[in-house]
């Protein structure tokens, strides 16, 4: 007889149901520990089916129940709530919902990554912690020069050699300077972490084609192009590029009711914050070099302002990125010696040995100032033979025209 068992996790127990023949069984708590997890996994049975929420520790509770039962299965928490939102929540009720929607074969799973997906997901998401502590000391060292009235840093880089000699001169109270010399020992020592996690990254990303064929964006570089892939994971599970662009978060959300326009707001930012933002870093990135990217961003800029013009580059990317892994092409537009010199960077930041000797590799020609000069003016005309192809659209008419009231005023 088919049984699903229902688990509310939390941090340090579950509350478990059975639902089984078309009823609910309330089970008790189970500690989320390994050896309670264990002992709980003996008593089910081969054929029973498992339900968790998606957590912090799921994936953990996943690893250590699959080999006891059948299947165990990760629920969409958002859609979960949508389905089954209730007056009266408690852990009990919870489990149960879950068991009660994967019986009744109307629970929103989520797509499971395999060992080798969540390692990288895992270290690209210690990297991003790693800047973004980077960043807030380098906050508190603006915030103390700015308290004390002193001027911006003249050199390009406070925090690189000319800068530290310039802050180094500058007047403060002692505890303040000393403040500063505990920020910048704390900022050398994530420097050497976040080089640590770079070759680690780099080392996961250089045998993948997937990472090259993404390198071959302009604007994409390594970091990019390897979270966007872990964030990915199986690209077949998009069925079309809108489903990617929902994924990370960079579709608009739109609310319509009955004969009234479709009312198309901000984007919904719902799905993989951090794929999201490395799209946008990217499409920064894409609008200062030459190229289509380049000419698209423009065009919005000059109606909707530089802000929203980066996030519909993003999405593009994200668009582009679908079509390229989904078809095994490089981007048409790519610049190969740039592409080369990116591909050598990976490997000798993976730890790869030097090439020695009179034969030169595929990235020399990067260095070659006539090479880049000519692939820079093929990136420019493709940008303008862009510029001319939409140069003759038109705005679509006036939303009145578009409404169904409108028609049957026509009629």
């Amino acid at each position: 007889m088919r049984r699903v068992i229902g688990m509310d996790i939390h941090r340090t127990f579950a509350e478990v149901v059975f639902w089984e023949a078309g009823r609910l069984r309330a089970a008790g708590r189970v500690g989320m520990t390994r050896a309670g997890l264990e002992g709980f996994g003996r008593r089910l049975q081969k054929e029973d089916e498992v339900v968790i929420e998606a957590t912090g520790n799921a994936m953990a509770a996943v690893r250590v129940l699959s080999p006891y039962v059948a299947r165990v299965i990760v629920a969409n928490p958002l859609q979960v709530k949508a389905i089954a939102h209730a007056h009266v929540k408690t852990d009990k009720i919870d489990a149960g919902v879950l068991a009660s929607l994967r019986a009744a074969d109307f629970l929103p799973e989520i797509w499971l990554p395999d060992a080798d997906t969540e390692r990288r997901r895992r270290l690209v998401a210690r990297r991003n912690q790693v800047v973004r502590h980077r960043t807030r000391i380098k906050n508190e060292v603006h915030a103390i020069l700015h308290a004390h009235l002193i001027p911006p840093c003249p050199h390009a880089d406070l925090f690189g050699r000319l800068g530290r000699i310039w802050l180094s001169r500058r007047a403060v109270p002692d505890d303040e300077r000393a403040a500063i010399d505990r920020q910048l020992r704390e900022l050398d020592r994530l420097g050497e972490d976040l080089a640590v996690l770079d070759q680690e990254i780099a080392q996961t990303a250089v045998d993948d084609p997937a990472v090259k064929r993404l390198l071959t964006i302009t604007g994409v570089n390594l970091i990019v192009a390897a979270g966007l892939v872990a964030a990915i994971g199986d690209v077949r599970r998009f069925s079309n590029p809108e489903k990617l662009v929902s994924y990370v978060g960079l579709n608009p959300r739109v609310r319509q009711s009955g004969l009234g326009l479709a009312q198309h707001g901000r984007i919904s930012k719902r799905g993989r914050s951090h794929a999201r933002a490395m799209l946008v870093e990217a499409a920064w990135a894409a609008a200062k070099a030459p190229g289509p990217l380049r000419a698209f961003f423009l065009r919005i800029r000059a109606r909707r302002g530089h802000q929203i013009a980066a996030v519909a580059v993003a999405r593009k990317l994200a668009v582009l990125c679908w079509h390229l892994l989904t078809k095994d092409v490089d981007y048409q537009w790519s610049r190969p010696a740039l592409v080369a010199n990116k591909v050598r960077s990976m490997e000798l930041q993976a730890g790869q040995p030097t090439k020695k000797g009179s034969k030169r590799g595929t990235a020399y020609a990067y260095n070659i100032k006539e090479l880049r000069d000519r692939e820079i003016e093929l990136a420019r005309h493709a940008e303008q033979a862009y510029e001319r192809f939409v140069s003759q659209w038109q705005r679509r008419g006036s939303a009145k025209r578009r409404t169904g009231a409108a028609s049957e005023e026509r009629r």
